[in-house]
């Protein structure tokens, strides 16, 4: 990808150099947003804690929130709410015939999805924020327990986690790359030098071997050299465009492919899963003893590396493999019409329904590789690195996270240089004809 990128074409294109600024820009703003603690938190014994917790779930937590669940931040719900409340929006579009007619709508019924959508994350955000309000003053971390420092902790966690939502927002529309998973990776990127720097330090102190640091290692190479691999790999479906007759131009019969990646989910399927399992246990994190029974059985039975966990893990990735395949990012419906309308056709399969029915056949053969693919990519890490105690910024979902962004990133980048060389061209063209117009030839003496 790299090598179509010319640096000389990218100092031309204005519209793209803005967008990556203005990316920059927003993200420097969260990433100064996950420093500016709560009001009320006792930074010495949260220090204390997250050195115990570090290791256990709170770890995993705080890689989602770019450590300012470690810190308090204003930040320290992340983004999750808002995955959360999109996944509940999303399944209740499919399940439910008013909303999925709404969804048909256009650009009026998705205005109002999103719309629901922001209502969901403030009332999981609520939720939560209020949760772990509670949590942080039975885990003694607070220095003035009480109403107001719940209210003050609901208003400023909530309001941190819908600016950022609108900071995804604003990247997806006015930046470089989707905005949301831009935050996740972000965040992750930030804690990478520090997890690196204590994995080493276990290394030196003996409490990891030598031969597990250089496994690790190559096991985080092979990992991303796989994800390049299958994130792009394609599937490709035949296309027959007939002969064709436009006025008085006659155009010749076409054959074009449609391509279907092994993975059209992308990352979104592991960043739902991780979501999910997340959501619980938030709450949990600080209680310390004070903990529920029930919550400490789901904790027991849900931690990292625990069966159930990996279990549920894999069978959650599968399914939004396949929900969020078919509802957003391939409808095998709107392939069909589309392919119709053009005059498109799959040699040996009628137009319409009937090729809506290959596709889907088509897809769901194709994400049953895809869907494998992503459990392995997550899962086999996290088994690693709960038997060899290995950082979790090194395990299989953060990696792919990581590596999916990215090329989505860089995809983006390229999409518009090529569009920006193109408008280059066709105005050099316009202006060629303009001066060839304006010289007039003189008229011939007789």
């Amino acid at each position: 990808m790299a090598a179509n990128t010319s640096w000389a074409a990218l100092g031309k294109a204005t519209d793209l150099r803005n967008r990556i600024l203005f990316t920059l820009g927003l993200l420097i703003v969260y990433r100064l947003g996950t420093f500016i603690p709560v009001p009320g938190i006792d930074g010495a014994a949260l220090r204390e804690f997250m050195e115990q917790a570090g290791q256990g779930i709170g770890g995993m937590v705080s890689m989602f929130t770019g450590g300012a669940l470690g810190r308090m931040g204003i930040f320290a719900l992340g983004i999750m709410p808002y995955i959360s409340a999109s996944i509940i929006v999303q399944l209740l579009t499919s399940m439910v015939p008013a909303l999925e007619q709404l969804k048909k709508e256009g650009e009026q019924g998705r205005k109002k999805i999103n719309q629901w959508t922001r209502y969901g994350t403030v009332f999981l955000a609520t939720f939560q924020a209020y949760g772990l309000a509670v949590s942080l003053e039975a885990g003694d971390l607070v220095t003035d327990p009480g109403w107001y420092f719940r209210a003050a902790t609901v208003i400023t966690l909530v309001g941190g986690t819908m600016f950022l939502m609108w900071i995804g927002e604003q990247i997806t529309a006015r930046g470089l790359g989707n905005g949301i998973s831009l935050i996740i990776f972000v965040g992750i990127i930030a804690e990478v030098p520090a997890a690196l720097a204590q994995f080493f330090a276990s290394g030196r102190s003996g409490a990891i071997s030598p031969a597990v640091i250089v496994g690790v290692m190559v096991m985080v190479i092979v990992v991303i050299m796989f994800v390049v691999f299958m994130e792009r790999a394609l599937r490709k479906i035949t296309i027959q465009y007939p002969r064709r007759q436009q006025g008085m131009k006659i155009s010749e019969a076409q054959q074009s492919h449609l391509p279907v990646k092994v993975n059209p989910a992308g990352v979104i399927p592991a960043i739902f899963a991780s979501s999910l399992l997340l959501l619980p246990t938030t709450i949990a994190t600080f209680s310390g003893n004070q903990t529920s029974p029930i919550m400490s059985t789901i904790l027991a039975y849900f931690g990292p590396g625990q069966p159930l966990y990996l279990a549920f893990f894999a069978f959650m990735i599968v399914f939004f493999a396949y929900f969020y395949t078919f509802n957003v990012s391939f409808k095998p419906d709107d392939v069909a019409d589309n392919l119709k309308n053009q005059n498109g056709f799959v040699p040996g399969i009628r137009p319409g329904p009937k090729t809506a029915e290959y596709l889907e056949y088509v897809v769901n053969r194709v994400l049953v590789l895809g869907s494998a693919y992503l459990a392995a990519v997550c899962l086999l890490p996290e088994i690693l690195r709960g038997q060899f105690a290995i950082p979790f910024y090194f395990g299989g979902t953060s990696v792919l996270i990581v590596v999916s962004v990215t090329m989505d990133t860089i995809q983006q980048a390229q999409s518009h240089l090529l569009a920006h060389q193109y408008e280059g061209l066709i105005q050099k063209s316009q202006l060629r004809g303009k001066s060839k117009s304006r010289k007039k030839r003189s008229p011939v003496r007789r």
